[in-house]
């Protein structure tokens, strides 16, 4: 956060209580509680001892891949929606200048047709969105312009909010089907759908600037406390080894720089298109 106010730069806060299936992780103290037992009490005293602490916070995502936590559970989705109203009616109270939303996986909502979660929870502020151009499988199926058709389709889910480009992506592992090449022509594309929708759009962040050693990115089984996560189900990405290898090299690829140093061709452009914004 210091570095961040030192060179001017806002923060977006990606808080999850909701992770995809998942509930957190939280810590010890507050146990492993449902849903239906987050009490926005607690909710909003941690989040404003934050937002009172880091005051270039200018934008918060209480929920991330919303719609795999839904998705099996459609009658949860009025808990949550309560849940998120009273916290974001006693934060905008204390911070009326912070802006509250949630995200969801836009590929996963495509590949699933799970566009109902999407409309039924476009509350708060904005809508976010993380973006794969993937199958269910992980592997790429998109062209850089299928790509920006379907962040056309985000702007159609919630025509009446803004919605932020959360964690972006496109990996160039050739084993799922990347390039340098495409991730270069998807990066000069989505610049030039910021620069035409952005009054609709809230923030554009990338996923990952640096690259990760293979089979270093994704686990089958994550431990959340006592409870054993797999990592596919809901979220839409299977659980076998086949998928799991398949998200494993596509996300540890998915940076603009190697993870040795070298640079990609997309940081080269992600830099010259921030100097156009700029």
């Amino acid at each position: 956060m210091g570095l961040n106010e030192k060179n001017n730069l806002k923060v977006t806060l990606f808080f999850s209580i909701i992770n995809g299936e998942t509930l957190g992780p939280f810590p010890d103290w507050i146990g492993k509680p449902s849903i239906n037992s987050i009490g926005e009490d607690r909710l909003v005293s941690v989040l404003d001892a934050i937002l009172s602490r880091y005051p270039i916070v200018d934008s918060v995502i209480i929920a991330g891949e919303t719609e795999s936590q839904f998705r099996y559970y459609e009658q949860n989705i009025p808990v949550y929606k309560d849940l998120f109203s009273k916290t974001y009616e006693q934060l905008k109270e204390k911070h009326p200048n912070v802006k509250f939303g949630n995200s969801f996986g836009l590929h996963h909502v495509l590949n699933k047709h799970l566009e109902p979660i999407v409309e039924e929870l476009s509350i708060g502020d904005f809508v976010a969105f993380s973006y794969f151009p993937t199958d269910s499988l992980n592997e790429i199926v998109k062209t850089p312009q299928d790509a920006i058709k379907d962040l056309d389709r985000a702007l159609e889910l919630v025509p009446d909010k803004k919605i932020g480009l959360f964690e972006i992506s496109w990996s160039t592992s050739n084993f799922v089907n990347g390039d340098t090449l495409s991730q270069t022509t998807f990066l000069k594309q989505l610049f030039t759908f910021y620069s035409e929708n952005e009054d609709d759009v809230e923030f554009l962040t990338w996923y990952r600037q640096y690259d990760r050693p293979e089979d270093t990115c994704v686990i089958d089984i994550q431990e959340i406390g006592e409870k054993s996560i797999d990592v596919g189900g809901g979220s839409g990405l299977g659980s076998s080894e086949h998928v799991i290898e398949r998200l494993n090299h596509y996300v540890c690829n998915a940076g603009l720089i190697e993870s040795n140093g070298i640079y990609k061709t997309g940081w080269n452009e992600f830099k010259n298109q921030i100097k156009l914004i700029n």
